[in-house]
Parts: structure tokens; C-alpha cells; sequence
């Protein structure tokens, strides 16, 4: 008997998480052997330092961190991270503070100041160890003088509804931060820095991740000003926000740390686990069970809706062709422009418009997940667009077409029996589509 399409899904899915499970990363490029600290090609000879001090923050910082203790032990001296609610684990040396993701909350700003007050502390005979993944800009919301953390969450929320890409989201948030773009460098500085990162941004751009903490920025005050004028939010952002970028394009308030900032002269960044990773991983599951895997993109992005199609008609493509059994995956991140007032997230968005424009095809099952097992303000990570799914829709009585029309695309999943539901991964590497495809109906 063959098995289920959402089973094979899930399988994949299954290894491609795997493949970049925080605590699995570090452990690849960290390994200890006395006092001699190896992170990747470097060396850091322990016996020289007088403290080491651990810090991080993000959605699986959690298990990046306990994995630096399994490795360190009570070499560490002390250590704080910030995670979103929910996404902890035990710990025995380094405190954790959870705080909301992704609009901000106060504790998140406590969080930030309290890795910052740690930072400070260290000198050039100490090193400090720091463990980023996705959301780690959102749980650490500092801003500078002037700006209140309501402003900020409003900008933040103005943005998530037009449809910003997570790199101009991250753009705006780090010329308010006093946390990212260098600024937790800086705050070392002169300690020797090694930052263990986990990439949530298309094109794994240290300065994007988690708004780039301890890497120099290449985001300008213009071009925050660029994307609020892009997304016509210049009417809507609070004033005091305007009035900051509006003074940093005017040169009375310093730029952030850009390269050749000596506080980036002792700093390490490391990308220990990607979404190519994942997808490798997932196409070596799909191989096993029977399908020939291509990798489409690793660089995903676009209106959720119309990436959907787009990989429908792909898939269709193969189809008509007639090439056997394939498993298309595409991995990075789209957004969604809210034009209705219904509940989802840009995965489940993706699942929906995948089954409409499927339209039942028996030959074609596809899944949209989110690594981080989160997508929008839901309790689901995605969702899938299988080949009965329409008919189960009609069966409940309910039309996808005026679903997707209000962004309703959690409920629709959630009557159709369609949503995916993981609960938190501790990782994040965006978001991934896995569409099987076969010339004999499932």
C-alpha cells in the first residue's frame, strides 16, 4: 500500500528540521580538547582568558546555549539569552528571559539590556560566546532615546501589514536599536567576540540576521526613509521615529558601524546552519523515498499567493512532461499583503492558493512550513494543498476562493483538516514548500 502524501510530507519535512536543529549545529563547528576552544578554522586557548561569557538571543537560542554548556561545562563564568515564550529549555549556568515575537514587548527590552549590561562587562582578557538565530531582533527591542518601545511595536506592526520583506523590516528596527547593527560588538569591544548564527533571511546576510548584532551594517537612515515612503507609511509611522531617521540622514546622529569599525577587529561570525541546509537534508529524504529531488531556490520571496501558483503551474509542468516521480523544494520567505481581515500566516496563505490553483490535480501534493514552526499570529507552522483537499472543502461547504480573498487561510485549513501544527521547533531557517509530484495519481 502507498503511503499518504502528508505522510511523505511530513517525513521530509522531518530531515530537512533535523538537518538544522540548533543544538546539532553548534555541535558541528564547536568542539573542546582541554583548554583548547575550536570554533570552525579558529582557536581560542582558554587558559588566556579570565572569564567567558555566553549570550544570545532568538528563537532557538535556547538549545544553541545548552549546548554550550554541554561543551564548556563550568568553564563558563556567566551568560544571559532572551527567547520567545515558550521556546526555553534547561539550563544550568545561563539565564534565560522570554519576551514576544514578533511585535515586541517590555521584557524582550529588559532581555536586550540585560545581554548588554553582560557584554559591557567583558575586557580583552575574556571572551564572549553568542548564539543568534531568527527573531532575535524582535526579542531584543532597545531603542534608542526618544523612541518608546509602543512606538516601536507600531512601526513594526505598520510594516508586517503592507507586506515589508523581513531584510526592510530589519533595516528600520536596526537604526532604532541600540542592540543590533554592531551594537552588541560594540558593547564587547575590546573582548574577543564568536557569534554562532543561524540564518532566518534570504541570501544569509550576517548584517540582515537578527539585524545583524554583531556584524556591520550596510542599511542607511536613507534607506529607512526609502522604504516608508516604498510602502507610503510616511503619514502613519509615529513622528519621534521619522524625526530619528530624518536626523541620522542629516548627520547630526551617528550612522551605525559600518566595516573597518575596529570594534568588529576580534569578532568571529560563523552561519552554522542555512535553509540550502535544509533543503539538502530534504532532498536526500525525498531520494530515499523514491523521488528524484531538485532543489528549486534557496532565495524564495514574493506576494505568498502568487509564489504559490508559480510553483503549481511548475509542478503541473512536470506532470505533462512526463519525468516520473520528482520532488520540487524551494525554500526563503514570502509575505503577504493584508487586504482582508481573516486569520493566517504566509505559508498557510501559500497552502491555500496552492490548492486552488491545483485545483484537485491527483498527481500533486505540496506542503508550506515554516521551520520555526510559527507562521503569522497562529498556532500553526503551515499547511498543505493535497490532492482530495478541494473536495473536503466542499464536503465542509466552504469556498477557498472567498477565503483567500479575506486572508482566512487558517480557518479554511483548520475546517478542511489541512493546517500543520508542529508546536516550536527551536530552530529557524524560514520557510520551506515540498511539492511531490508523480505521473500516477497518489
Amino acid at each position: 500500500m502507498n503511503a499518504h502524501p502528508k505522510d511523505l510530507l511530513h517525513e521530509i519535512l522531518g530531515a530537512a528540521l533535523n538537518a538544522v536543529a540548533p543544538d546539532k549545529a553548534v555541535g558541528r563547528f564547536v568542539s573542546l580538547d582541554g583548554d583548547t576552544l575550536l570554533i570552525d578554522d579558529v582557536t581560542y586557548y582558554l587558559n588566556t582568558f579570565e572569564n567567558i561569557y555566553v549570550v544570545g538571543a532568538g528563537k532557538g537560542a535556547a538549545p544553541m546555549a545548552a549546548k554550550l554548556e554541554e561543551i564548556l561545562g563550568d568553564k563558563i563564568t556567566d551568560g544571559v539569552i532572551c527567547v520567545k515564550y515558550d521556546h526555553t529549555v534547561p539550563l544550568r549556568i545561563i539565564r534565560t528571559i522570554e519576551g514576544a515575537h514578533p511585535v515586541p514587548d517590555a521584557n524582550g527590552e529588559r532581555g536586550a539590556r540585560a545581554i548588554l549590561d553582560l557584554a559591557t562587562k567583558a575586557g580583552k582578557k575574556d571572551l564572549v560566546l553568542c548564539c543568534i538565530t531568527g527573531g532575535a531582533s524582535a526579542l531584543t527591542p532597545a531603542l534608542v532615546d526618544g523612541i518608546s518601545l509602543d512606538e516601536g511595536k507600531q512601526v513594526t506592526q505598520l510594516l508586517l501589514d503592507c507586506g515589508a520583506t523581513i531584510n526592510e523590516i530589519n533595516a528600520i528596527r536596526k537604526h532604532m536599536s541600540i542592540f543590533g547593527s554592531g551594537n552588541l560588538a560594540r558593547a564587547a569591544y575590546p573582548a574577543p567576540l564568536a557569534a554562532l548564527i543561524i540564518s532566518d533571511v534570504v541570501g544569509d546576510s550576517l548584517d540582515v540576521i537578527a539585524s545583524g548584532p554583531t556584524s556591520p551594517d550596510n542599511s542607511t537612515f536613507k534607506d529607512c526613509m526609502d522604504i516608508f515612503e516604498r510602502y507610503k507609511l510616511i503619514d502613519k509611522v509615529p513622528v519621534n521615529i521619522l524625526a530619528h531617521m530624518e536626523k541620522g540622514i542629516e548627520g547630526v546622529i551617528y550612522e551605525t558601524p559600518k566595516v573597518g569599525d575596529p570594534v568588529f577587529d576580534s569578532v568571529q561570525n560563523l552561519l552554522v546552519a542555512t535553509n540550502k541546509q535544509a533543503l539538502e537534508a530534504a532532498a536526500v529524504k525525498a531520494k530515499k523515498l523514491g523521488y528524484t529531488p531538485r532543489i528549486v531556490t534557496s532565495t524564495m520571496t514574493g506576494e505568498a499567493r502568487t509564489v504559490a501558483k508559480e510553483i503549481a503551474q511548475k509542478a503541473q509542468n512536470v506532470i505533462s512532461s512526463k519525468k516520473g516521480k520528482l520532488c520540487l523544494l524551494s525554500g526563503g520567505e514570502t509575505t503577504v499583503t493584508l487586504t482582508g481581515k481573516g486569520v493566517g500566516g504566509r505559508n498557510q496563505e501559500m497552502a491555500l492558493a496552492a490548492a486552488v490553483a491545483l485545483d484537485g490535480c491527483p498527481n500533486i501534493a505540496m506542503l508550506c512550513a515554516g521551520t520555526d514552526g510559527s507562521d503569522g499570529p497562529t498556532d500553526a507552522a503551515g499547511g498543505f494543498a493535497l490532492p482530495d483537499s478541494l473536495t473536503r472543502a466542499k464536503e465542509c461547504r466552504i469556498d477557498p476562493q472567498v477565503y483567500l480573498a479575506d486572508n482566512d487561510s487558517y480557518n479554511y485549513l483548520r475546517n478542511t483538516g489541512d493546517l500543520l501544527q508542529t508546536g516550536p521547533t527551536l530552530t529557524n531557517v524560514m520557510d520551506i514548500c515540498i511539492t511531490l509530484v508523480q505521473h500516477e495519481p497518489f
